[in-house]
């Protein structure tokens, strides 16, 4: 029965394929090789209670979750009502529900399983030889949460307090606005705005606290970063303070290379409804984050392997 229903299944998201002109999402699953991240995730030890599933179908989901900002119970819903999700997915014979991806998710954080996704992810983009320019741009975005509220002022405050306020969240202020939750931090390659690294603190966290460059890196930076020391060889960041004519200048010069470094967290805000998080402590945003992360390299991978055929995005 099961093999008939997905048969049913493949038959109509064919007619609807061929409507559409081609499926963003069947084509970005024909961009990697799946089956090289198959050892790199840990299998279910224990023997009790459900099966697990299959690794790479959990992997998929996660990359979902990443493409259109959803929670895990939207998720396990979306999945069972979209054909073009069961199709992504190879036309599972069951759906995972969603303390199943919650659970995976937890999973992954533990040991190095994160790193070695993250690494056999660059590995694979590296071999498709995108064009590059020279350097690397840092840069930080917000990733706000809610912040909660307190039953009672007398009540106790921190970890031990009777809140929904987000665990590790931190406040902060720029500008005049204030922001509560985590910030995201990447490196990104000049040229193909491909995410290289990828870091997560709390909000209240200086962007120079974090350097992501390598020591041959040639890095760009806003003026956020002024005065803060670099791993890097060439360190390209903006100043701050008055300025002479020539150091005007060359912020200018540098404004427009590290321009690019905002693609990315653009598109994650503006085509996957990201910047915002329900999770509550940093090694979970760090996790869904690296997936929204891997979400949006898949999807620019699209963008540059088309257009290099000169094919329309």
């Amino acid at each position: 029965m099961s093999n008939l229903i997905n048969f049913a299944l493949r038959e109509e998201f064919s007619k609807i394929e061929e409507l559409s002109k081609g499926s963003k999402l069947e084509e970005m699953k024909k961009l990697i090789d799946w089956s090289k991240f198959l050892s790199l995730i840990p299998e279910k030890e224990s023997t009790r209670g459900r099966p697990p599933y299959e690794r790479i179908l959990m992997l998929r989901l996660l990359l979902i979750q990443g493409w259109y900002g959803i929670s895990d119970e939207e998720l396990e819903f979306q999945v069972n009502d979209r054909i073009s999700f069961r199709s992504f997915l190879d036309f599972p014979k069951s759906i995972p529900d969603y303390s199943t991806i919650w659970r995976f998710r937890e999973e992954l954080a533990e040991g190095d399983t994160l790193d070695y996704i993250w690494n056999e992810l660059k590995r694979q983009i590296s071999e498709k030889n995108i064009e590059v320019k020279k350097g690397h741009i840092q840069d930080a975005s917000f990733v706000v949460a809610d912040h909660g509220k307190q039953k009672s002022r007398t009540e106790p405050r921190g970890r031990e307090a009777k809140t929904s306020r987000s665990k590790d969240g931190t406040w902060t202020k720029k500008g005049s606005k204030s922001y509560f939750g985590f910030k995201l931090h990447t490196k990104v390659r000049k040229g193909s705005k491909i995410i290289e690294e990828v870091a997560v603190t709390t909000a209240k966290t200086h962007d120079g606290a974090i350097d992501l460059a390598k020591p041959d890196d040639i890095i760009y930076r806003d003026r956020g970063y002024t005065g803060i020391n670099t791993k890097a060889k060439g360190d390209g960041t903006m100043k701050r303070g008055k300025l002479d004519i020539r150091q005007e200048m060359r912020n200018k010069r540098i404004a427009r290379k590290r321009a690019e470094g905002e693609h990315p967290m653009a598109t994650i805000v503006r085509c996957f409804n990201g910047g915002f998080t329900r999770l509550t402590t940093t090694y979970r945003v760090f996790t869904q984050q690296i997936f929204v992360c891997f979400a949006y390299n898949l999807h620019r991978l699209r963008f540059l392997l088309n257009g290099r055929s000169g094919s329309a995005i």
